[in-house]
């Protein structure tokens, strides 16, 4: 089990801090190995504390981000995180489900319509705040998908992928580092699990901001949407059937 577990968190690592989704994939997994709903997803949160603070640090070296930029997020994350945790036995996920499934549902198409046009940033970037507040929550509570609506929220509002990603990747691990704190003290942690998963993570996410200077807008508009269609199918065919 720890080797399935290991290269399902490099793929999971690898495909979400490109383009977000990699629950898709590590959560069914994880599910079908055995482990509880809440175990998987304390597995899951700590594999994304290491991977993903893993992959911003390495982005910060490159200076493709700044701490000043990205600690406006830290309270919002946090708060987030914790929230989701707290309410993970007294709100049903298919709750979040249905309003994940909205929100990704009309990103994609305003993605496929509009597609995403830079812009000149402004001073009303605490508009979007409640919008990562609900995406914390979402994380801290369930998962799947949290990385690719971060993704959006930070095309639509005019930041470069590359910035996106840094974003995404510290909005991740901070939510993920509350949330997991309330995991761990209500029991929820297998180490024999998190352990291997979080080291495939770890690899997975330090090859994933090597090539993701490499790719170009289009490369990232093709992938997006299309792991995102597929978290609309996942999504609706849990809600639907």
């Amino acid at each position: 089990m720890e080797v399935i577990l290991f290269f399902t968190g490099l793929i999971v690592a690898l495909i979400g801090t490109l383009a977000g989704s990699g629950g898709l994939i590590g959560m069914p997994v994880m599910l079908l190995l055995g482990l509880p709903i809440h175990t998987a997803i304390a597995t899951a949160k700590f594999s994304n504390i290491i991977s993903s603070f893993s992959s911003f640090i390495y982005l910060v070296r490159d200076r493709k981000i700044t701490w000043k930029e990205s600690l406006p997020i830290l309270p919002i994350a946090l708060a987030g995180g914790l929230s989701g945790a707290f309410l993970s036995d007294k709100i049903s996920p298919s709750l979040l489900e249905w309003m994940a499934f909205f929100f990704l549902l009309f990103a994609l198409a305003l993605s496929l319509l509009k597609g995403f046009q830079p812009k000149e940033r402004t001073r009303k970037h605490y508009r979007v705040y409640g919008f990562l507040y609900f995406i914390s929550t979402y994380d801290g509570l369930f998962g799947p998908g949290q990385a690719t609506m971060l993704m959006y929220t930070h095309l639509f509002h005019g930041l470069s992928y590359i910035k996106s990603v840094a974003l995404t990747r510290f909005q991740t691990f901070v939510s993920c580092l509350g949330a997991f704190t309330v995991y761990f003290q209500n029991g929820h942690v297998e180490w024999g699990a998190a352990v291997p998963f979080a080291l495939g993570a770890l690899i997975g996410a330090q090859l994933a901001v090597r090539l993701a200077s490499r790719l170009s807008m289009k490369h990232l508009k093709i992938l997006l949407n299309i792991l995102t269609f597929i978290l609309i199918l996942q999504l609706g065919k849990n809600l639907f059937f």
